[in-house]
């Protein structure tokens, strides 16, 4: 997983607990350079010393609904770094009321802000990234067991995080030839500042415990990311592995 020498974006850090934050740890660890991304003023109290302890070379503020910033974020890269090699997108949003409600149920514009924020973004993101990524790269991206199967009280997240699957697999097709391999991960049950979003969410983390012999840690998560992103994961790509302690795997 030797990193040294690579340069990555890192975007949904929120705080110690993020997934993100799990993941910017390894890639640092194993010797990447970083760009981290906080989500506005409010968020920057956390995420800058986070970014400090990483060693950073640039810390940015980061919303993708708002006009300019994430191409800010990729034209201070281009600036400073020149190249790219790696892409961690690790956001997604669904208003709460169509979040906590039954699918059908779901406006349509709650149903547009989560497929934009959640899905869309990594599009932008890739698009943002290919000139970057001259001698090849990879982007990754977060998904869950509920793109798969009915996860309760998941809701509208599940078509999302199911359409961000399949994204995966047609820009691995179309961003192959330039050698950038693009892959999901999918963590099992984890309590992080986005999951407490989640209707009854505390309930569902016991059962999960219930079901594998230990829940699966953002430093788990991290150690995943920083293979994918290596060298040695180089004929990888197009797929959605999952880092939960096979919960997935459970009736």
């Amino acid at each position: 997983m030797n990193l040294l020498g690579k340069k990555g974006l890192v975007v949904g850090i929120a705080n110690q607990n993020s997934v993100a934050y799990g993941c910017a740890k390894a890639f640092q660890r194993e010797g990447a350079a970083l760009a981290v991304t906080y989500l506005n003023a409010k968020a920057e109290a956390y995420v800058r010393p986070l970014g400090e302890e990483l060693n950073a070379a640039i810390i940015a503020p980061l919303d993708v609904l708002v006009p300019g910033q994430l191409e800010a974020v990729f034209d201070r890269i281009q600036s400073e770094w020149g190249h790219l090699d790696f892409v961690l997108h690790s956001i997604a949003f669904a208003p709460r009321e169509d979040l906590h409600g039954r699918l059908v149920d779901s406006s349509a514009d709650g149903f547009a802000m989560a497929m934009d924020v959640s899905c869309h973004s990594f599009l932008r993101m890739a698009k943002l990234a290919e000139p970057l990524m001259t001698d090849g790269g990879c982007l990754l991206t977060m998904s869950y067991y509920g793109a798969v199967k009915v996860a309760e009280n998941y809701g509208l997240m599940g078509p999302v995080k199911a359409a961000l699957e399949s994204c995966v697999r047609y820009m691995a097709a179309e961003l192959g030839p330039k050698r950038i391999r693009v892959n999901a991960i999918s963590p099992g049950p984890l309590r992080t500042r986005a999951a407490s979003g989640i209707k009854d969410f505390e309930a569902m983390l016991e059962r999960a415990a219930a079901r594998v012999p230990a829940l699966a840690t953002i430093e788990d998560v991290g150690n995943l990311a920083a293979f994918l992103v290596s060298d040695g994961a180089r004929a990888i790509t197009g797929d959605t592995t999952y880092v939960d302690a096979g919960y997935h795997t459970t009736s």
